[in-house]
This record gives structure tokens, sequence and C-alpha cells, in this order.
């Protein structure tokens, strides 16, 4: 999935489609059965190559400066990218999204400069074909009553209103594209399992569960994934700290209902700002009085005046068409009119 969608978004890029496509032994594309094996190739990988008419091809075997011919480029590009997170002073970043586009400006000066080389072999490429090709793979799932689903030994959280439904899962290399029939009903962000553990992962989100905790918050004590369920670190801090100063009935009590403040107040990052100026004060959060600042601004909810209709209006508005019902059931009802319709 991942060599898919690199792949097309390069073609894409890039405006055409070269002759061969060329990778190493990789296992995403070959099976490795030997040099002369008619069916070396991966069945999804085939299905790729085919949709764009390129010839598969790999690197020969031992010929060394074929592969570091890539690796070196590699190389320089993580150099690059190491550099640049120097100059900009911080790992951290708002969203994935974010980091995206950090990695695409520097991609992007490193094309710039082979773009007057590329312009000279652009007119050799082929045409796009009229669309991309799937990049995911698709699975059944079954949302169980604990408000979720496992797919690859992996537990996700989805809203409680599709309990009991069968999801139809669009399964890309960073997410889940979740369908119930042919609906788009909500993407979730692709998890993994712990590396050579044995013990499943869980991508968790507080706003699919916190119904259920708030009417059992012992809950979060010993939930599986309740690392998974703080949003932000401040969360996951104050909940540290609850644990330590206070008994486990009234920490989870607190935890769980701070995460309730996010989500009613739709208040995530500034609550999060708030109980870290708390924590670092030596103080505990205090809900009462951060519902109270994180109250709706009552100045900003217009005042709305309904003139009511009176209902004499109605009389008015009925009272001709009121009289000619009456005149045409006269005129049914008269003797001879009933004797001609008999």
């Amino acid at each position: 999935m991942a060599l898919a969608e690199g792949l097309q978004n390069a073609l894409w890029a890039l405006g055409g489609v070269p002759e061969q496509h060329r990778t190493d032994s990789l296992s995403a594309a070959f099976r490795n059965l030997g040099r002369d094996a008619q069916e070396d190739l991966t069945r999804r990988y085939e299905a790729l190559v085919a949709h764009y008419g390129m010839e598969p091809t790999r690197n020969n075997p031992g010929v060394a400066h074929e592969n570091g011919a890539v690796e070196s480029a590699h190389g320089h590009l993580k150099k690059a990218i190491a550099d640049a997170l120097l100059l900009r002073g911080s790992r951290d970043f708002a969203d994935l999204a974010d980091y995206r586009s950090f990695i695409d400006a520097i991609v992007g000066r490193k094309n710039a400069r082979n773009r007057k080389a590329i312009e000279i072999e652009r007119t050799t490429l082929k045409r796009l074909p009229a669309r991309r090709t799937t990049d995911y793979e698709e699975a059944i799932v079954h949302v169980t009553s604990s408000g979720g689903f496992t797919l690859r030994r992996v537990f996700y959280t989805v809203p409680s209103r599709l309990i009991g439904h069968r999801l139809r899962a669009r399964i890309h290399d960073d997410r889940l594209e979740c369908f119930l029939g042919g609906t788009p009903i909500l993407t979730l962000r692709r998890g993994r399992p712990p590396p050579k553990s044995g013990k499943h992962g869980a991508v968790a989100d507080y706003r699919h569960v916190i119904h259920a905790l708030r009417r059992k918050p012992m809950a979060l004590l010993n939930l599986v994934y309740r690392d998974q369920l703080f949003p932000r670190p401040a969360y996951a801090r104050a909940f540290e700290v609850l644990l330590a100063r206070e008994d486990e009935r009234s920490a989870c009590h607190t935890a769980v209902a701070l995460l309730a403040l996010a989500h009613d107040r739709g208040c995530e990052a500034e609550l999060a700002e708030a109980i870290e100026a708390d924590l670092d004060a030596g103080l505990l959060p205090d809900v009462a009085r951060l519902r109270d600042r994180f109250k709706p601004d009552a100045a900003a909810i217009p005042q709305v005046t309904v003139e009511l209709t009176p209902l004499s209006a109605y009389d008015e508005l009925c009272g001709p068409t009121a009289a000619l019902v009456e005149d045409r059931l006269a005129v049914v009802t008269q003797p001879d009119v009933l004797e001609v319709a008999a």
C-alpha cells in the first residue's frame, strides 16, 4: 500500500509514465523465487505496473552501484531533513499534515535542481491513465458492544451509534476509511500493533467513549487503551498527578470530567493549556472553575424574538374557503341531486 500510494503520487506529480519501474528485490513487488521464475511478481504489484503500462524491473544482484545510486540520494535527503529540523528549532508539529507540508517543501527544493533534465525527458514519457488505481485493501469489520472493532491486531473505537453494524474499511498506509454501505462514515488513523510483543495495539478517540465513561468513570483506571485515550499530554499528566495526590475514585472522576468538558465545549487545546498552567503551579485542575471559564459567552448568543401570529388571522384566511365548501355541500345534499346520482 505504501509503495502504491508513493509511486502514484510521484507519477502524477511528474505528469507522465516512464517505460520502466525499477526497485531492488522489494518484497512488496517481488516474491524473490528466483531470477528465472515466471510468476515472481506479487499480484498487486503486477496489477499496479500494468495499470500504468510500465515494465517492472529490479536491480542486478551483486552490482552495488545500481542500488547505491538510489541509497545515496536517500541519504542526502535524510541529511537535508535533519538540517532543516535544526534550523527550525523544534521537531514538534501541530499534526501530520503540517509535517508532510514541511517534507514536501524540502523535496520540492531538491527536485527543482533537476527540473531542466526532467523537462528534456518529459517528451518521452507516456501519458497518464484516466485515473489512479487502488492503493488500499478492503476488509469487513463488525462493531462490537464495546464500541469498536479489531482489525489486524489493532482495536479502533468508533461512535456508539455504529454498534452492531458491519463496516467496510479501506485500509490505506496511514488511515482507515470506513463505509456503512456506500456511505462514508469516518476516517481513522491507521494503527500498528507493538512489534515483537504479541499484544494488540489501539487507536482510541475519547469522543467515541466519553458518554460511556460518564456513566462508569472508574472504568478509566484499568482501560487497556487508556494511554491512547488522552488527546494531549496535559490530560495524561493530569491523571498521573491526580492518582498520586488523591484516591483512585476521585482521580478517575476528575479525569473523565476534564475529557467531557473538552468534548462538550470544543476546547481541547485551550483546556490543555489551562491544565498545564495549573500543574506547573503545583495545583490540581479545578473542574468547577474550568467549567465556568470555558462556559459559552452569554453575550455571543443572539436574542431571537418570535412574533406569534394571532389565531384570528387563520379564521380570516379560511373564511371564504369555508363558505364555499358549505355551499357545495348544500347543493350535493339536495333531494333532486341525490335522485339524479342514484
